[in-house]
């Protein structure tokens, strides 16, 4: 889910000059405007007074779009899933009319077989030659979308992971040194953005989401091109990201929501409808003085939800409907994120290019594609790994817990050893272990000590709270 990339965004923007029919503006290539110049008619007739909305969940999309036709099993698939199809590609314009006519004879058998508005029509019906048609034959949900490995991890798949990981450490040593260069010689933020790259709800515990690891890099730079060029980089590793420039006037007139229009009977498509295990980069380093309306209100508050609790309402306009999610959610800032995070970690830059860009260019450039092709799949299979703590690591942890309490019990509280307990998970599991050592949780501890000591030195030197 490559959003927009520079050039993409340079071919819709030649094909949206080739032309446009009805109001619409074409995304498709200039040779296919003639055959969809000739469904100009059947555009009119459907009263198309404005362009026709593709229900694009982010803005700025411009790709093609297509309604799929599937004939059983269909209740089976869920919202924000992502299937691989195979299917019948169907786009005469005349099947369009074919279809109305079908409609105009079952209402005259039975007028109750025909009961959709005009509205509906128009949103349920649109040109073949704009939406395409897929009927399928056969549709399977993805467990994940990086085609560097195998669609599914299973018994047949163990030659492909054992492989790939009796060569991990050396993959995360690169990565890791990657990732520095990236957050401008900061290895322990480099080490934190690596586990949360790996992070991933595993279960959920009544309404709490287990696994989750949102971080805030606060000490960014204000009104910089830096996250911008970070996400760059982390796009380059993740199959699924986006961009959310958290600016005054986004959050007060972008539509974070799905919500459900009753008159055209259709759910319309809002920013957070993402599939699972999307990296979401907000950027509040441009948030600049001003005044939140109602909206704005509502989408800062479903942010923090799907932070706090992986989850996001649906506006059904007279009550709300929960659908889980799994977003990881990555906020840069300059001092402490307005968002609730489950780690902040000030950024501590050990070197200031004079030109960001052409520092970001050329640390992608110096990347060969078969290591960046490591760190893909480095980073997506970790996620399917199991997880386990041995019944005599459990005592030893409780029992450092319990020192740590009486060596200083107004610092050390039960949120703290869920911290540590989640970070000491996602290193174990960078590491490709399985299963907790000392070691690791020392590890843990160490990388949360450095963290904590950092946030309060720099909590000194500004005098007010990161």
């Amino acid at each position: 889910m490559d959003l927009q990339p520079n050039k993409q965004k340079e071919q819709h923007a030649g094909a949206r000059q080739a032309g446009s029919v009805g109001g619409l503006q074409w995304c498709g290539e200039p040779k296919r405007l003639e055959t969809e110049a000739s469904s100009g008619q059947q555009l009119n007739s459907l009263n198309l007074s404005s362009p026709f909305d593709l229900n694009f969940p982010l803005p700025g999309e411009k790709g093609p779009a297509c309604l799929v036709k599937v004939y059983e099993d269909w209740d089976c698939f869920k919202v924000n899933d992502v299937l691989e199809l195979y299917g019948i590609l169907s786009v005469d314009p005349v099947l369009s009319i074919l279809n109305n006519d079908e409609r105009d004879a079952s209402s005259l058998l039975d007028p109750m077989e025909c009961t959709d508005t005009a509205e509906e029509q128009r949103v349920r019906s649109p040109p073949a030659s704009l939406v395409p048609r897929i009927h399928v034959v056969l549709a399977q949900k993805l467990q994940h979308i990086n085609p560097l490995l195998p669609a599914c991890l299973n018994k047949e798949s163990e030659t492909f992971v054992s492989s790939f990981m009796s060569e991990l450490s050396p993959v995360r040593a690169e990565l890791l040194g990657f990732l520095t260069h990236a957050l401008l010689g900061d290895s322990l933020a480099a080490e934190y953005l690596i586990l949360h790259l790996i992070s991933t709800v595993y279960t959920r515990r009544d309404v709490l989401p287990l696994g989750k690891f949102t971080v805030n890099l606060s000490g960014c730079p204000r009104n910089s091109t830096f996250t911008e060029h970070l996400y760059r980089i982390i796009q380059h590793l993740v199959p699924a990201s986006f961009h959310l420039q958290m600016t005054i006037a986004n959050m007060n007139h972008l539509k974070f929501i799905p919500h459900k229009d009753y008159t055209a009977n259709r759910l319309v498509s809002g920013l957070l409808q993402l599939p699972s295990n999307t990296s979401l980069v907000i950027d509040e380093t441009l948030l600049e003085q001003g005044q939140l309306d109602t909206p704005g209100v509502h989408n800062v508050t479903a942010l923090s939800n799907l932070i706090t609790w992986q989850k996001v309402d649906y506006d059904f306009s007279y009550h709300q409907m929960e659908f889980p999610c799994n977003i990881n959610v990555f906020i840069t800032s300059e001092g402490r994120s307005l968002l609730p995070a489950d780690c902040q970690i000030h950024l501590q830059p050990q070197l200031i290019p004079p030109n960001m860009e052409e520092y970001m260019n050329s640390l992608l450039s110096a990347v060969l594609p078969s290591v960046l092709n490591k760190f893909r799949i480095y980073l997506t299979l970790l996620r399917f790994l199991d997880y386990s703590i041995s019944d005599e690591i459990t005592k030893a942890v409780e029992d450092d817990f319990v020192e740590m309490r009486k060596n200083d019990p107004q610092s050390i509280t039960a949120d703290d050893l869920h911290q540590l307990l989640i970070v000491a998970r996602f290193l174990s599991l960078s590491a490709g272990q399985t299963t907790l050592s000392r070691e690791r949780w020392l590890r843990a501890k160490q990388l949360e000590s450095l963290r904590r000591t950092r946030l309060q030195q720099q909590k000194c030197v500004n005098g007010n709270e990161l």
